[in-house]
């Protein structure tokens, strides 16, 4: 059976939680790869409103298992906050529904500390972080000091962890003129939300690999956007993790081979929150216009988005470095009533062309947009279902994105609503 990676192909808020939801219907299991609780994810479901940021969106949907993979950080009190409150909106959720990769590395409170200090601090250049302590997650994680979920299971072992860390920690924040790290009181906080975390606790990669065997579908739900991939991403204006889909891979401990279709979730304009380069930005009553229409706030931190035109120079990159095979077009009737449309096809930089986000942020930051202009469509699209719904100019901007991106729309989305989709091909088809 065929197995789905949904990553972001922007800045992330692209709608990936709609898509993975409509997605999960037909998927068995669900998996978070990468990332935190730092992104957010809406989904509407028979009016009912659910925002997760840590939780995978198949939460939601009875009888599928969803699965948190080791490539995320993990906030335990965050984990149990947010089970908790979707159970006051009656969902179910069990060691049966949930698990947690043992292997998954822990956010403390001292992340999330290092972090807002940092910032605050940083009078060079914010990077724009959400202050929730993934960056610095991450960083224990790769140097091999991280308290991971498995280590709450043994005292000897969690002391041992924290112990090694707080060498790290309190050297930092005594130069940052912090106090140290209250030893007792974090090891008394572990031990306490221990037992509801390990109760979900489990091996990952063996799981996922017994239900492919069984021929059950999974769906590999990232988070943010490849935009903010720590790698090929606008750094250092970016995420802390590999937000591409070949983290779907490591990040849960399924082989890339396991993987058959990409799905790239992409807007139909551009948006990006907080700090970092964006050609494509529109600072006048067009870009107010589309993040007013496009209710542009962040799921998780309520920050206003900045908005432009669609981006076909950035997407086609995104594509390539994901290796999509599709793209799910969101947000289309956020576009309705713009006489005239335009799409960055190319950057000028330094008085030459190219097809291409550079690396260097300078460069990046010198880019000058090349805009293509199309015509409107006075036509409301909210809701179409079908392409018989859609007005001829809007066809003609999907195809036209088709082109320049070098990449087809697998499906497109009209609303917040999942059933104001119009499928064009099946990611589960075998």
């Amino acid at each position: 059976m065929a197995n789905v990676v949904v990553v972001g192909a922007q800045w992330g808020d692209e709608g990936k939680g709609k898509i993975v939801d409509w997605l999960s219907e037909r998927a068995d299991v669900i998996a978070r790869f990468q990332g935190g609780h730092n992104a957010g994810h809406t989904l509407v479901i028979d009016g009912e409103v659910y925002k997760l940021s840590l939780l995978p969106s198949g939460i939601v949907r009875g009888g599928k298992l969803s699965v948190i993979g080791n490539g995320v950080v993990l906030d335990p009190w965050h984990l149990i906050k947010e089970i908790e409150g979707l159970r006051g909106q009656g969902v179910t959720i069990t060691p049966e529904t949930l698990m947690v990769a043992e292997n998954a590395p822990l956010i403390l409170p001292i992340h999330g500390e290092l972090d807002r200090a940092r910032e605050a601090q940083n009078s060079v250049a914010k990077i724009g972080t959400t202050g929730r302590g993934i960056g610095p997650a991450y960083e224990d994680k790769v140097g091999r000091r991280a308290v991971r979920v498995a280590d709450l299971a043994d005292d000897a072992t969690l002391e041992l962890r924290v112990d090694r860390a707080l060498v790290h920690h309190d050297a930092l924040r005594r130069g940052l003129g912090m106090e140290v790290v209250d030893r007792d009181g974090l090891l008394a906080d572990l031990r306490e939300i221990a037992p509801k975390v390990l109760e979900y606790a489990g091996p990952v990669w063996k799981v996922l690999n017994d239900e492919r065997k069984a021929g059950k579908r999974i769906l590999f739900e990232g988070a943010q956007g490849a935009l903010l991939d720590i790698d090929f991403g606008t750094y250092p204006f970016v995420t802390s993790s590999n937000v591409i889909a070949g983290q779907a891979a490591t990040g849960t401990g399924i082989g890339p081979g396991a993987i058959d279709f990409v799905l790239g979730i992409v807007k139909a304009y551009t948006t990006r929150v907080g700090e970092g380069p964006f050609p494509a930005e529109l600072t006048d009553a067009d870009g107010q216009r589309l993040g007013e229409r496009g209710h542009e706030f962040g799921t998780v931190t309520g920050r206003q988005r900045r908005c432009g035109w669609f981006d076909a120079v950035l997407v086609r990159q995104t594509c390539v470095t994901s290796g999509v095979n599709g793209i799910a077009l969101t947000k289309l009737d956020v576009l309705d009533g713009f006489e005239t449309l335009k799409i960055c096809v190319g950057y000028e930089l330094d008085g030459r062309r190219i097809d291409y986000l550079p690396t260097a942020a300078d460069h990046q930051a010198r880019c000058i947009p090349v805009y293509e202009e199309m015509p409107g469509w006075a036509e409301s699209t909210e809701g179409a279902r079908s392409w018989a719904d859609l007005p001829a100019p809007a066809i003609k901007y999907v195809r036209r994105v088709e082109e320049l991106i070098g990449c087809p729309v697998a499906m497109l989305s009209t609303s917040p609503e999942r059933d104001d989709t119009i499928l064009v091909t099946d990611p589960f088809a075998d």
